[in-house]
């Protein structure tokens, strides 16, 4: 068992004694980092220039803070509610002000997007490496520390790695027996107890942390409205998402866009078509639409494999999409993909596991657990000595060869259906509150199919090749880019000066197991424009200075404005499928760019129905589709309350507006007393309904006169 502490400069202390004063700590990514440790180690590292302290991880979380008095005000309520006493890793609230000690470094090999373009430590100490090589990068860098946050169901059972198995397990395969390494667990009693993989002995750590201050809340990202664009991406997704198939999708709005469209096709299958009737989709994207897609509600349900289980997935359980179950055992698998067998048990399945050499004629003790694991025999029945021991003390001998023992086995051993299938295979969570509290009020039985395992079970097909073939049958990768090249390059990761926006991650694994699969693809999800220092700019470019995804594994790429099918296809069109889906504005100079480098045929133009592609088409099509009840900015909730969101818009087109002095001149001088008492709520919330200093009756003017004009329309 390992060594309790409810102290954690405590266990730090142990730590230090146990590998000395180089510590080199690999901690999980994301809400699987067990802070209230690497805050005390980090203690002792700042009050002691002997000691040096490597931290390697991914996605570290603080608590947002805002850095303007704007921002500060309407941030601090909500954190306050939102994130409660979440502890804030201290090292990263260090490097965000460029104040780490010169005896500490972080090594990340994934951002927040777009969080760490300016620090200097952290692009500087980025490793760039695919998620399922991390665990090899570690054991290279000699890590001699692995700290997890993990849950437990009771005092008596296992720990749970819960939201991060997928780097931990393989550290603990390929280290668990050295001396020089420290295993420490944190444990926190608001984390969900996952299962599959996921559940390890107590004593595979040597240290663990537990009293009641270290049952902070889980790091719970707020969601976000769903833009225009966002939602017509997830809206043209949806359409290659094949029934009875696997799915992985990322977090975000694009994600959320998907599967809101994904329940609209199954709940309300009629204004789905009527949706895409109106967008032309037949006309435009039928013949890759009935090649690859379908519309039709989900029968046969689907699986999820994936990298991060978002909580949109929880959403496609609870509409009974996300339902198809997968067994891990290939011959099992095999017989079910092939409908030779269903997961209702009767003499077929244990004939068929038969006749495809499952199991022998004469059970072994093998046998017996593989059949009593998958529910083929039922709970209560044991194995003994060759037979098969009933509760009343019966005994059937185990051999097929006899008649009387095989009906005799039939009739008193077959449970009634398979069992530990699993309808999801995830890697790790992240997600809203509302995420953590479902997974921990889901019923047993139904948490135990959602299987937790390593990444290298999720993001790659070696080493279980055959088994996943059979899973990930109809696989769709859905992932986001940042930039598209007319060659079929994806940029998704970092800046042509260098400059890392968020990491590789698993896209490149996914991408190219997308090609490995036969009837898989790969869904690059693209915003068509940008805004950069108040100007657009097209996403879909002719070239550039990175590239995260060669064009030799381009498949399906997705904009607002349509799907472009790429797998297979010239260069030539590949670079028309491309411009058609483009942003209008930007589609004559991709023409002229292409033809001058001759990859473009010369008599080439945009069809008409291309020609159209504007942000404010895209916004007349979602006013119509909103008549209608559907899209809402928030379809699944939100932390905000109602007056935080009208808060949040004018608050960022205020941000954008900040640097024109024109601009926030007009504001200025903008008259507001035509709604002055609509906007004195919001002014309270802001604390700015009576400004004293100079500051604050500037913000307020400002404020004031942006929620005018929301609020009196």
């Amino acid at each position: 068992m390992p060594i309790f502490y409810n102290s954690e400069f405590e266990c730090a202390d142990a730590v230090i004694a146990r590998v000395g004063k180089h510590l080199k700590v690999a901690t999980p990514l994301a809400a699987g980092k067990p802070v209230h440790l690497l805050n005390a180690l980090y203690g002792r590292a700042k009050d002691d220039q002997e000691i040096t302290l490597d931290i390697y991880t991914a996605l570290t979380l603080a608590k947002p803070s805002g850095k303007s008095l704007l921002e500060r005000r309407f941030l601090g309520p909500f954190v306050e509610r939102v994130f409660g006493d979440y502890p804030d890793p201290e090292f990263h609230i260090d490097r965000e002000q460029g104040k780490l000690p010169p005896n500490v470094h972080v090594f990340e090999f994934y951002f927040p997007a777009g969080r760490q373009l300016t620090s200097l430590h952290s692009q500087e100490n980025y490793v760039s490496s695919n998620y399922t090589h991390v665990a090899r990068d570690l054991i290279d860098a000699e890590v001699n520390v692995i700290a997890q946050l993990v849950a437990v169901e009771d005092d008596e059972g296992d720990f749970s790695l819960s939201c991060n198995p997928d780097i931990s397990l393989d550290l603990m395969d390929e280290l668990g027996e050295r001396e020089d390494v420290v295993f420490v667990a944190q444990v926190n009693r608001n984390l969900p107890f996952m299962y599959g993989d996921a559940v390890i002995a107590k004593d595979r750590f040597d240290y663990a942390l537990d009293a009641p201050k270290f049952d902070h809340r889980v790091f719970a990202p707020p969601r976000l409205p769903i833009s225009d664009a966002d939602y017509l991406i997830g809206l043209y997704a949806s359409t290659l998402i094949k029934d009875g198939g696997e799915l992985q999708i990322g977090i975000g709005t694009l994600g959320d866009a998907l599967v809101y469209s994904m329940l609209l096709r199954h709940q309300d299958n009629g204004a789905y078509k009527q949706v895409l009737s109106s967008l032309a989709l037949g006309k435009k994207f039928g013949a890759v639409v009935n090649r690859k897609g379908d519309t039709k509600p989900f029968v046969k349900g689907l699986f999820g494999a994936t990298e991060m289980f978002v909580d949109s997935f929880m959403h496609l359980i609870k509409a009974d999409i996300m339902k198809r179950r997968v067994y891990d055992h290939a011959i099992l698998q095999r017989l079910l993909n092939e409908e030779t067998i269903t997961e209702d048990v009767n003499e077929n399945t244990l004939f068929s596991l038969l006749q495809r050499h499952a199991i022998h004629p004469r059970l072994t003790e093998s046998d017996f657990r593989f059949l009593k694991t998958f529910g083929v025999i039922r709970a209560g029945i044991e194995f003994e000595d060759g037979y098969l021991v009933l509760e009343n003390g019966a005994r059937i001998e185990g051999d097929f060869n006899k008649e009387d023992n095989t009906d005799k086995i039939l009739g008193q051993c077959l449970g009634k259906r398979l069992a530990n299938g699993a309808i999801v295979h995830g890697a790790f969570f992240l997600g809203p509150r509302e995420f953590y509290d479902w997974l921990n009020a889901m019923p047993k039985e139904k948490r135990r199919m959602i299987h937790m395992k390593s990444v290298t079970k999720i993001n790659q097909l070696y080493g279980h090749e055959e088994l996943d073939r059979l899973h990930r049958k109809d696989a769709r990768f859905v992932n986001t880019t940042m930039k598209m090249t007319l060659l079929g390059g994806a940029v998704s990761d970092q800046l042509e000066d260098g400059r890392v926006v968020s990491g590789v991650g698993g896209q490149y694994n996914f991408v190219a197991m997308a090609h490995a699969l036969p009837d898989g693809h790969s869904l690059l999800q693209l915003r068509s424009t940008r805004e950069v220092a108040g100007k657009t700019e097209s996403n879909i470019v002719f070239n550039y200075g990175h590239i995260t995804i060669p064009r030799h594994l381009r498949d399906i790429v997705i904009t607002e404005y349509g799907i472009a099918d790429l797998r297979g296809k010239t260069d030539s069109d590949v670079a028309a499928a491309l411009i058609q889906v483009a942003d209008s504005r930007f589609q004559g100079a991709l023409i002229k760019q292409a033809k001058q480098a001759g990859k473009l045929r010369q008599d080439y133009r945009v069809p008409e129905m291309f020609c159209n592609n504007y942000p404010d088409a895209i916004a007349s099509q979602l006013a119509g589709f909103r008549s209608m009840g559907l899209f809402h900015r928030l379809p699944f909730g939100s932390d905000f309350t109602d007056e935080e969101l009208v808060l949040g818009k004018a608050l960022k087109s205020l941000k954008k507006k900040a640097g024109s002095k024109l601009q926030i001149l007009k504001l200025l001088i903008r008259p507001t007393t035509k709604s002055e008492e609509l906007i004195r709520p919001y002014l309270r919330r802001m604390n700015l309904e009576h400004p004293k200093t100079i500051e604050e009756r500037l913000y307020a003017r400002l404020l004031a006169a942006e929620l005018g004009a929301a609020v009196s329309q």
